[in-house]
């Protein structure tokens, strides 16, 4: 089947709808797209960068959201597979705490021995990504909107400084992912590890240069539940 570009608002109904009908949490989501894109990680540093996974510096970027808990499971993995990852995430809001989903994989990530650092002056991001061979960009997902701000925004200028290859999970952050602009600040990827559909703003072509080669990761969504959301009205 020829897949669908799908709207953030439709990514949205189809996780809502996989959680209430197929019984597929976000957590068991997460867990899936975090796992394909560790696969793809690791096949980027074996076959463009031309090392070994093992001993690798891989630094991952992670916002508060669900974005950053992909990005959390797949530091996990590739940590398992004994590449030498290090996890900076932005902080909570003081007002509210990480989303379950993503407290639960930044547990699991901690526990697996990936070292994690919060996003701010102490963590010496420029240093961290120098020393990184890779870069996963897992700061902003389908579901932010409007110009990255304080830690995203510092986070996503010294990605771009850095000059290091990027793998963008899901979307290269700061672009829109229904209309593939942005407002100034924004990643330029690699390789985009989009989830589950392309998205729309991915394929305009005034996107190409951020998005850099894209590739759709099957993390388990049902067929019949896309083909249902996504049938001719």
């Amino acid at each position: 089947m020829e897949l669908p570009l799908a709207s953030a608002e439709q990514m949205r109904e189809l996780d809502r709808l996989a959680a209430q009908k197929f019984n597929l949490p976000v957590l068991q989501l997460m867990e899936n797209a975090g796992q394909a894109v560790a696969s793809e990680a690791a096949a980027y540093i074996k076959n463009v960068l031309k090392r070994q996974v093992g001993g690798a510096p891989i630094a991952v970027c992670c916002g508060r959201g669900a974005n950053g808990g992909d990005g959390l499971v797949a530091a996990r993995i590739l940590r398992e597979m004994g590449a030498k990852v290090h996890v900076v995430i932005c902080p909570s809001k003081k007002e509210t705490a990480y989303p379950q989903s993503v407290s639960a994989s930044l547990e699991r990530a901690k526990a697996a021995g990936v070292e994690v650092s919060q996003a701010g002056p102490e963590a010496a991001l420029g240093k961290i990504l120098e020393q990184s061979v890779l870069i996963l960009d897992a700061l902003l997902g389908t579901g932010s909107s409007g110009k990255p701000a304080g830690a995203i925004h510092h986070m996503i200028q010294e990605i771009t400084k850095s000059k290091k290859p990027v793998l963008a999970v899901d979307i290269p952050s700061g672009l829109h992912p229904d209309t593939g602009y942005h407002s100034g600040v924004y990643v330029t990827a690699a390789v985009t590890l989009t989830l589950g559909l392309p998205k729309r703003g991915l394929l305009a072509p005034h996107a190409r240069k951020y998005v850099g080669a894209l590739k759709v990761l099957d993390i388990g969504y049902p067929p019949a539940l896309v083909a249902q959301l996504f049938a001719p009205k």
